[in-house]
């Protein structure tokens, strides 16, 4: 069972009263946030000031769907999976985000949490309550630019995977993820993200056992090759079986 994060909505009370970190290192941590791009040292002070750093260990539910919305997350390091849960208890992955990534920004709405974000290994995250980053957004509207275009990212993003869920089967999904997340190394296609079997399921929808009955077939096709949990793309999987 998943551990859940205690107090993780921090209000502006925490923000004014909790130890905060030493400026100069927040500062330089929001600079590499690509949303923060463009912006100088002097209009990140104020941000950095009222950020509010925490440790979390692995396997912790930061933030639950469903919970009140009132907190935006920046990783500084480690990694998160971003989840939602079927009503027969099933958890489909949305995304998973590491450092220079954040989560939480559809707390602008005033409504719920529409996912769940759990750790997948220790992680630094910052936290910035809802009033604090409006009235930011409403000083920087380059910013307030950066995240509508992520949103709409994330929206196509969204819809690409329900268009694969009606039009391709499970071979289909689980070659298209596997290319999705292929990098080139030495002239080779590598999956250098370690993810299990079950993890695989998750991010397209298919259970554990038919994505390993999948890549034992990919295998024996000579379209992959498999080195514990190393995947190379040897050449190019069908779309169908």
């Amino acid at each position: 069972m998943y551990k859940r994060a205690r107090n993780n909505s921090v209000n502006s009370f925490t923000f004014a009263c909790r130890i905060r970190e030493k400026g100069g290192s927040m500062i330089d941590a929001l600079a590499d946030v690509p949303l923060f791009a463009g912006l100088n040292r002097t209009e990140l002070a104020p941000l950095a000031a009222l950020a509010v750093t925490r440790s979390y260990p692995r396997n912790l539910i930061v933030v639950n769907e469903g919970d009140r919305a009132d907190t935006l997350y920046f990783v500084l390091s480690g990694r998160v999976r971003v989840f939602v849960t079927s009503s027969d208890g099933r958890e489909i992955v949305l995304n998973t985000q590491g450092p220079g990534t954040y989560f939480g920004d559809m707390m602008l709405d005033d409504g719920v949490r529409s996912a769940s974000v759990m750790t997948l290994e220790a992680c630094k995250l910052a936290a910035l309550s809802r009033d604090v980053f409006r009235d930011f957004l409403a000083h920087h509207p380059d910013t307030a630019l950066a995240l509508i275009k992520n949103l709409i990212h994330r929206t196509r993003s969204m819809n690409d995977r329900l268009r694969d869920l009606s039009v391709l089967d499970v071979c289909g999904r689980v070659a298209k993820l596997l290319l999705s997340l292929a990098r080139e190394v030495d002239g080779r296609l590598i999956i250098e993200e370690r993810l299990t079997q079950q993890e695989m399921g998750e991010r397209i929808g298919a259970s554990r056992e038919m994505v390993s009955r999948i890549l034992k077939d990919l295998k024996a096709g000579g379209y992959v090759k498999i080195e514990g949990r190393r995947i190379t793309i040897l050449r190019k999987p069908p779309r169908a079986w």
